[in-house]
């Protein structure tokens, strides 16, 4: 799954860099970066999950996770911060980046699309709404999964889960809005700090779950 994230912001650093000028060369070294950060920290995330229901597979995870009791555990508490601070990165958001800014010298993704319009503008803009639907559906499997475990257990539990589905998506929603009125972006040479930070985070709910077993 990181990997494939990995090959679609590869392609869309390309894209950046097929236009030929020095924004978008610019902004995919920076996009690039961004990436490489963040993908160890996410990776962490995906083993303490895998850890606390002995798999790789993400339905799995879903089901095992869904079915333990409800209580804060330590370790995945740990590993959601880190989940929330690589979306943010992933995703362009503040305070990595600004998705409404024009300057130059402090835009990441917004470098890259500078020279786009039409058709191709959209075609990239709507990529990233789905990447971003995709990691906020990641994060609520991983640690908000009940409700999810819905279509084995008729129509009436599909539809059901359906609206909670989109009710947490809604509130991850009002979550960001929220992050991003309350946050100021950093400075692009604060970035690799932040998700320092985000990597940390992940491996002490790894050591925490492999040293307390919560």
């Amino acid at each position: 799954m990181v990997g494939l994230f990995a090959v679609a912001r590869v392609f869309t650093a390309l894209a950046g860099m097929d236009i030929g000028t020095a924004f978008g060369t610019l902004g995919a070294r920076r996009e690039m970066l961004v990436g490489f950060l963040s993908e160890p920290a996410l990776l962490m995330v995906f083993f303490t999950a895998s850890l606390l229901s002995q798999s790789t597979l993400l339905p799995t995870i879903v089901e095992a996770l869904a079915q333990r009791e409800l209580a804060i555990y330590p370790s995945l508490a740990f590993a959601g911060v880190a989940f929330v601070m690589v979306l943010l990165a992933e995703n362009a958001r503040i305070p990595i980046d600004n998705p409404a800014t024009h300057l130059e010298l402090t835009m990441i993704h917004e470098a890259m699309v500078l020279e786009y319009s039409a058709r191709h503008l959209a075609l990239i803009e709507c990529a990233s709404a789905l990447k971003l639907l995709n990691f906020a559906a990641i994060g609520l499997a991983l640690f908000v999964p009940w409700g999810l475990e819905a279509p084995s257990n008729g129509p009436v539990a599909v539809l059901t889960g359906s609206i909670l589905s989109v009710v947490k998506l809604g509130t991850v929603g009002a979550g960001l809005a929220l992050i991003e009125t309350l946050s100021a972006k950093l400075r692009i040479f604060r970035a690799p700090e932040f998700l320092a930070t985000a990597f940390l985070l992940a491996v002490l709910g790894l050591l925490v779950h492999q040293l307390l077993g919560t």
